[in-house]
């Protein structure tokens, strides 16, 4: 499984780059705080969305700890998306939050 620190993710967002950002956590979670741009996709639903994924886009999975988002990255990778587990999730995030 690929990995990235939450402070890489920061640094490539701070260099202008445009990542395609998903956050598995619940509804209620990401509205108390997210990274600016991601697209919420419960866990739980991931199986039932990831139809709205482009299999030619690599994808940054994030949750609270690295957990879900790590459970999101082995499902995805199973079905053939280029998807990339954001370590320490928003625990470890420094950046700015919405």
């Amino acid at each position: 499984m690929k990995e990235i620190s939450a402070k890489e993710v920061q640094q490539r967002i701070e260099n202008g780059e445009q990542l395609n950002l998903i956050d598995v956590r619940e509804v209620d979670e990401v509205q108390a705080g997210h990274i600016p741009g991601i697209t919420n996709i419960p866990l739980g639903l991931l199986e039932f969305r990831s139809h709205e994924l482009d299999k030619n886009k690599p994808y940054i999975m994030v949750c609270r700890s690295g957990g879900r988002s790590g459970q999101a990255t082995h499902y995805l990778q199973s079905q053939g998306f280029d998807v990339t587990n954001m370590t320490g999730g928003m625990m470890s995030w420094e950046g700015k939050v919405e």
